[in-house]
């Protein structure tokens, strides 16, 4: 656990450089992953989406919220992280080592490089994920240029902080400004359970 959290003259926050050293593992299909969590979140500037990967790189669970913004502490984006994840999945935490992992994607405004916000909320993830016994993951970055996969480098054009406009719209009407827009709702997305076939079978004979 890192010893600044109980300082409160220390800022919560990991350095890009830091970040790449940490072997962070990398996502084996970056561009399909951004594009699977943003089809089920369509998530607008200011909003976090974060992601659960099981021990097949496939998304369990995840979940998207809107958080305070302007921070470059990540005490608070480390209590919304965890938070969330209580929510959508049990933790891990009696394993001997960690299966899953856990992923951030943050769509904001601004340069698609580093930030001191950036930092923030990588920190908020590499300690939410360990107090939820998960290994910490990727931290994406969706900005107006595209998404950029923080420490790797790995970027791409598409899917962009501005493309949740291009999801489907059920409203006859115009949206309204964005100065004028609700803040995004949260998102909550779990895998629905199917019964077996035999389950199936015994309730159509009753």
């Amino acid at each position: 656990m890192d010893q600044g959290q109980f300082s409160p003259a220390r800022k919560r926050t990991i350095s890009l450089e830091n970040w790449a050293d940490s072997g962070v593992p990398l996502l084996r299909a970056p561009r399909e992953f951004v594009s699977e969590l943003h089809q089920r979140h369509l998530p607008q500037p200011g909003t976090t989406v974060v992601a659960v990967l099981d021990a097949e790189h496939h998304v369990s669970a995840s979940a998207s919220f809107s958080a305070r913004p302007h921070t470059d502490d990540g005490w608070q984006h480390r209590n919304a992280i965890l938070a969330h994840l209580r929510q959508v999945t049990p933790h891990d935490l009696r394993l001997s080592a960690p299966v899953r992992t856990a992923v951030l994607l943050r769509c904001r405004e601004g340069s698609a490089d580093w930030t001191d916000q950036d930092g923030a909320w990588m920190w908020a993830l590499r300690d939410a994920a360990m107090l939820h016994g998960l290994r910490c993951g990727s931290y994406i970055a969706l900005t107006p240029a595209g998404w950029h996969s923080l420490g790797d480098g790995r970027r791409g054009r598409n899917p962009h902080s501005d493309s949740w406009a291009d999801g489907p719209v059920h409203t006859v009407t115009e949206l309204a400004p964005r100065s004028t827009r609700e803040p995004a709702e949260e998102r909550v997305w779990r895998p629905i359970a199917v019964a077996s076939r035999d389950t199936l079978r015994r309730t159509a004979t009753r």
